[in-house]
């Protein structure tokens, strides 16, 4: 099986031994403790899961910064994104040396790591400004992902952590969220040698299915991770649960049996589109895949990125030798009604836009919202009646 990223078994930060977990909350309940954003919830939930392996915990500065900028941290290994535990004030915890982390994301705010904390910095404008644009590739407040990170505070708590609890994911989807050490022990399960992995935040609707056989069939898998973010979205998006749902029935119907998963992870989708389409092929090497697919816009939003610049990254940018995971370049995927089946439309240059079935994601809301179901050509009737049904509760 594939290595994990910058280690030769993964070290997941959540405490499994029962005995010490015990002790651990019994601990957790007399520390001082601060309330942390959603998206350091995520990041804690991500390294108690073992898929950001090798990181022990939360970023100084400093490495965050050089992740950033050059997606490489003051020891020299590799992260492609900034992990910080950014807050607002340090009244609750004063220079408390060891202290728990609690979750926003639960009613009671229940303890979800404790930190051993080594620094307590302040992040300046300008440095947030840098990791912003770098990471993002824009400082616009408007793009989701930019307001998301610069709306937390500016004190970053940074040291070690020893996860406890994985927020509502667990609890919320326990049929769907694996950590990165149970994907990797079911792949052997099942046999699996060569594994790509499929990202996604949305339903899959045939042309994700077909784009799906495809990387199989070309890459010579034998089984595919159908991984689905659990985390928060933007307004509008599709909520998990009916995701989930839509997605389990669609493998269920029209993959063989033993030849694709079903799996969920608890992060907060960035939208950072190039940096974020790394960060996902990172955290997908360390649950057992050996190639992940990336297509057109992947994880973009708006017109902040080029259509394949989440392809170009990882030959332009991503230091050689950081990852060991291939990439499997995709197109817009789309039914041909020339050749009546889904093509990658980069593969079909004798046809022109109206040789292919297109929908925006306007008009397929519209459709749903009034009962109706999308043509075949576009979205299997099983999954559409999901989100008909879906759409006639809003």
């Amino acid at each position: 099986m594939i290595k994990p990223v910058g280690s030769d078994e993964l070290q997941p930060r959540f405490v499994y031994d029962s005995e010490e977990h015990h002790k651990l909350m019994r601990e957790a309940e007399t520390l001082p403790s601060v309330l942390i954003s959603s998206q350091a919830a995520g990041n804690a939930v991500m390294m108690g899961a073992g898929y950001f392996n090798p990181l022990k915990g939360f970023m100084k500065v400093a490495d965050a910064m050089g992740a950033a900028e050059t997606m490489t941290l003051t020891d020299g290994s590799f992260f492609p994104v900034p992990v910080l535990c950014l807050v607002e004030n340090t009244d609750s915890i004063g220079d408390a040396q060891r202290i728990a982390l609690r979750d926003p994301n639960m009613e009671g705010h229940p303890v979800l790591a404790i930190m051993d904390v080594e620094n307590i910095e302040t992040v300046t404008d300008d440095q947030m400004a840098k990791m912003t644009e770098k990471v993002y590739r824009t400082n616009d407040m408007e793009h989701p992902g930019v307001a998301a990170f610069n709306g937390q505070g500016r004190v970053a708590l940074s040291g070690p952590i020893q996860v406890l609890h994985f927020s509502y994911f667990q609890d919320d989807f326990p049929d769907t969220f694996r950590t990165a050490v149970e994907i990797r022990n079911e792949i052997q399960e099942r046999g699996w040698n060569k594994i790509v992995a499929f990202q996604t935040r949305n339903p899959m609707h045939l042309a994700h299915e077909e784009l799906c056989h495809m990387a199989m069939d070309r890459l010579g898998c034998d089984g595919l991770v159908i991984h689905m973010l659990l985390g928060k979205l933007k307004p509008g998006d599709i909520p998990a649960p009916v995701r989930d749902a839509a997605i389990r029935k669609m493998v269920e119907v029209y993959f063989p049996p033993n030849s694709a998963m079903v799996t969920g992870y608890g992060f907060d989708m960035l939208y950072a589109g190039p940096r974020e389409a790394v960060l996902h092929a990172y955290f997908r090497q360390n649950m057992g895949a050996t190639h992940f697919i990336i297509g057109r816009d992947h994880a973009g939003v708006g017109d902040y990125y080029g259509a394949f610049d989440a392809q170009t990254i990882f030959e332009e940018e991503v230091p050689a030798g950081a990852l060991d995971i291939e990439i499997f370049k995709a197109d817009h995927t789309a039914w041909s009604k020339k050749l009546n089946k889904v093509v990658m439309m980069c593969e079909a240059p004798d046809h022109q836009k109206e040789d292919f079935v297109l929908l925006s994601g306007t008009k397929v809301r519209e459709m749903l919202g009034n009962g109706e179901a999308p043509p075949k050509e576009f979205s299997r009737p099983e999954v559409a009646k999901i989100l008909i049904d879906y759409y006639q509760t809003l």
